[in-house]
């Protein structure tokens, strides 16, 4: 007799498993909102930011012409357009010329002030768009001469450093003026810059009569082509090459309407790209959430999961299954976070436009959009998989035992293959998708690194809880015991909200380092104040007029003349790719010297000094740091444009300078034969003995009224204003940070969810064996303290870490620890552990034993 084994049923196809995923979907998310709010989170950041800053660099291509007051422009330092340039310009269209410098602003009652003036010509400036003027008036009646008073407009900021009002009279160098009207807003303000003083507007001829402008003066003087109509890019184009051509050795700075502010649009993207970071670190920290999800949706989908296998699915089948329904939450969270980051530029528009000098054109960008819902996919996929994979080798009899344990070891290669595939694909795809490669790779490795060291130190508290010395008290062995039992809370609290809660550390410790080093300063070492202009004639005058009205002063004086590099090495600089951190060398003119001794804060580190009587050919010191991220060495040849002429210079040594020192240092500084008859000025450093507030306005008003011609810069004012955007680029990276640390406790409440049912089972078993309600909230208390203590500990020792590097690596200061925020940090993850942990478990105390034993 033949008996024949009952023929196994076929394994559901790949439509059944799609069809069956979608109809349980339908049934509702249950257990998948933390996955879903944890990607959107992460999504939306990311697509926000990038949106936002595509919103500002479309505004600058938009109104790009207006900005820059022309199709292109053209920029010299110490000098004007000699006559073959303005000729050869004035081919194209009409020119426009204005003039800037900083310069002292005073009144008669002795009131001083540094002012940044912009020198326009009343007829023809603005060329393109509107300034606008408190009240309303034409530029030309704002700045009209009137009985030998020049008129000019302000920004607020000077009337109420000057108590100006209307009408009132104040002195720019030898020229009296009248404020006619308050200066509310230049349609070209982001092309000039901004300056450390409110900005003066004043005409051409008021500038002559201020006897300001100096052979050797530091004034900037641009002139703008205006060509009508407005020419196609390619003219433009065509029009910058075609002067480079013509005046190869002119060393102005050139910008054409297509690239208004060079400067701004890297800086934004570099700032962008580190918001983006941060937002791809809130992914990250929901891919603990992901995992949690995963593992809690193996275990609810027990049944579901036994019946697909009792009718032949295997386990691949089963793991597939449960992967398209977790992929297909991820894309609808992705989805939402991403319709609400690319909603952000418009909301931002709407609600802040007139209150950013920046134009903004925000559009909806389809390839920011897949790439926030490409991170949240390989995120989900990188962290759900191996969970998700644990399901494959489970039996029908384990599936269905409702209490049983369900520890196995790792899933099967191939999930584990999946996993390492996705997350090399997220690492990939943050660095080929940045700007700034060498920062991807760092933040990929430090982010692959804070993993595997969160993982080792959750292991360690397990351990540490496994071979804790037995305690006399119940609820604390209790509570240990429940730190390194399976499915112990451990790894998840202290991967999500260790991650976070370093991160919001380092950027809290490096933020009050910033501070501290721009506030602290030594009396008699760090200066008071840099004087800007000084005459060579009146520059021994001068100096004795500091130690005459502070004795004890400590002067340095340092000849200064503005360069640009046209050229590195063989290479010119158009043809240069620098090192990220030297790339701003390139940037506009740079201030350079000359000088027979080596300056103080500066060590040679490679070549010779030249002897104090060298008089051979052009020698050049350079900064070691920018020689290097230029690609340049000792006996290297760089050209540079000075004074209209181009200037070749063999660099003879390299130097590494303390700029902590606040000693006068340059990054070119020039063999003193090179510059011998050349115009230049003095920039002299005056550091009082004193830390006296009262004493250093004193000495401001008495040089402006002294030395008309000397622009004061008062260190401390400097570092304030600095402070001030210091400020609000940390209150954007906090804002950025704070996703990451939502997502953690997100995080942290979808493991004490996903949780559950264990700890509900453990607290069951112990009312039934006589615990009282007392007891098992001292246990539960116990238990999250313990680990929120631990987490806290390592976020405080590991951010505290990361912050000394930066600072003191990066930023190349002194690093001191602030206990008062860094405290605040480390008792809010404390709080948020205990406080979510102690809220499941009331509701886990307050349900009776019967009703869960029905249930088994």
């Amino acid at each position: 007799m033949n008996v024949h084994a009952p023929p196994r049923s076929a394994p559901p196809s790949a439509a059944t498993l799609a069809r069956f995923a979608m109809r349980d979907l339908r049934g509702g998310l249950s257990g998948l909102r933390t996955l879903l709010v944890c990607i959107a989170l992460g999504v939306a950041a990311i697509v926000a930011v990038e949106s936002l800053a595509d919103a500002l660099n479309d505004g600058l291509g938009r109104d790009g012409r207006v900005i820059l007051g022309g199709d292109a422009s053209f920029s010299l330092i110490h000098r004007r357009l000699n006559p073959d340039e303005k000729a050869f310009l004035e081919t194209y269209g009409r020119l426009s010329t204005f003039a800037t410098m900083r310069a002292m602003a005073r009144t008669e009652s002795g009131e001083a002030a540094l002012v940044e003036v912009k020198a326009v010509e009343p007829s023809s400036w603005p060329s393109l768009g509107a300034a606008k003027f408190g009240p309303a008036m034409m530029t030309a009646e704002a700045l009209a001469e009137k009985d030998g008073v020049y008129g000019a407009a302000a920004e607020n900021t000077l009337l109420a450093r000057l108590n100006l009002k209307l009408g009132d009279v104040f002195q720019i160098g030898q020229a009296k003026f009248v404020l006619r009207a308050v200066l509310l807003s230049e349609p070209d303000r982001l092309a000039v810059g901004v300056g450390l003083g409110p900005r003066v507007l004043i005409s051409g001829a008021a500038l002559d009569a201020t006897g300001l402008v100096q052979p050797g003066s530091l004034v900037r003087w641009t002139t703008r082509v205006i060509v009508d109509p407005a020419p196609s890019e390619g003219a433009v184009r065509a029009l910058l090459r075609n002067t480079k051509q013509a005046f190869p050795q002119a060393g102005w700075e050139a910008r054409s309407r297509l690239n208004v502010s060079p400067e701004f649009s890297r800086d934004l993207d570099r700032f962008a790209q580190f918001l983006a970071f941060a937002g791809l670190l809130s992914l990250v920290v929901g891919g603990v959430g992901v995992a949690n999800a995963a593992r809690g949706f193996v275990e609810r989908k027990r049944a579901s999961l036994a019946i697909l296998k009792a009718v032949g699915a295997t386990g691949s089948s089963v793991v597939v299954l449960a992967l398209v329904e977790f992929l297909a939450a991820a894309l609808a969270g992705a989805g939402a976070g991403a319709a609400f980051g690319a909603a952000i530029p418009f909301i931002v528009a709407f609600l802040f436009a007139r209150l950013i000098p920046i134009p903004l054109a925000p559009s909806v960008e389809p390839g920011v959009i897949v790439l926030g819902v490409a991170y949240g996919l390989l995120t989900a996929l990188a962290f759900s998989v191996l969970p998700l994979g644990q399901a494959h080798d489970l039996p029908v009899a384990t599936l269905i035992r409702d209490l049983a344990e369900e520890r196995q070891g790792w899933p099967r290669a191939r999930y584990g293959a999946t996993a390492a595939i996705a997350g090399a694909a997220l690492g990939c795809l943050a660095i080929l998708t940045s700007p700034q490669r060498t920062i991807a790779v760092a933040v990929v490795v430090a982010a692959i690194g804070a993993f595997i060291v969160l993982r080792l130190v959750a292991l360690a508290v397990a351990f540490g809880a496994r071979r804790a010395p037995q305690s006399g008290s119940v609820q604390i062995r209790m509570a240990l015991s429940a730190l390194h039992r399976p499915g112990a809370l451990t790894p998840s609290v202290v991967l999500s909200l260790g991650l976070g809660l370093t991160a919001l550390v380092a950027l809290t410790l490096i933020d009050f380092n910033m501070r501290a080093q721009l506030r602290d300063a030594e009396p008699g070492v760090t200066p008071s104040f840099f004087f800007l202009d000084v005459r060579a004639a009146e520059a021994q005058p001068f100096v004795n007029f500091l130690k005459a009205e502070a004795p004890g002063v400590k002067v340095s004086e340092t000849p200064m003349l503005r360069g640009r590099f046209v050229r590195i090495g063989d290479r010119p600089v158009a043809a240069v790719k620098p090192r990220d951190d030297a790339a701003w060398a390139l940037d506009g003119d740079r201030g350079i010297t000359f000088a027979s001794l080596l300056p103080k804060g500066s060590e040679v580190v490679a070549g010779e000094w030249w002897p104090e009587d060298y008089a051979g050919p052009p020698l050049v010191s350079m900064e070691k740091e920018v020689a290097e991220g230029l690609g340049l060495a000792v006996g290297d040849a760089v050209v540079v444009n000075v004074l209209g002429r181009d200037v070749t210079a063999k660099i003879a040594n390299l130097r590494k300078v303390n700029w902590r020192s606040f000693a006068i240092n340059f990054v070119l500084l020039y063999s003193p034969n090179v510059f011998r008859g050349a115009p230049f000025s003095e920039l002299v450093s005056a550091a009082l003995p004193t830390n006296d507030p009262d004493r250093e306005v004193a000495l401001l008003r008495d040089a402006a009224r002294d030395f008309p011609t000397v622009a004061s810069v008062r260190v401390r004012e400097a570092l304030e204003t600095v402070e001030a955007l210091v400020a609000k680029l940390a209150l954007a990276v906090r804002a950025a940070t704070g996703v990451a640390l939502l997502t953690s406790v997100l995080v942290l409440a979808g493991a004490l969810a996903a949780n559950r049912r264990s700890r509900l089972a453990d607290a069951t078993i112990l009312k039934i064996l006589g615990a009282t309600r007392v007891r098992l909230t001292a246990m539960f208390l116990t238990e999250y303290a313990i680990l929120g203590a631990a987490t806290a500990a390592f976020s405080v020792g590991a951010g505290t870490l990361a912050a000394y590097l930066v600072v003191s690596r990066v930023l190349q200061a002194s690093f001191a620890f602030d206990w008062g925020p860094t405290l605040a940090a480390a008792c809010g993850g404390l709080a948020f552990t205990i406080g979510f942990g102690m809220i499941g478990a009331w509701r886990i105390l307050g349900q009776k034993p019967a009703a869960f034993l029905r249930e088994l």
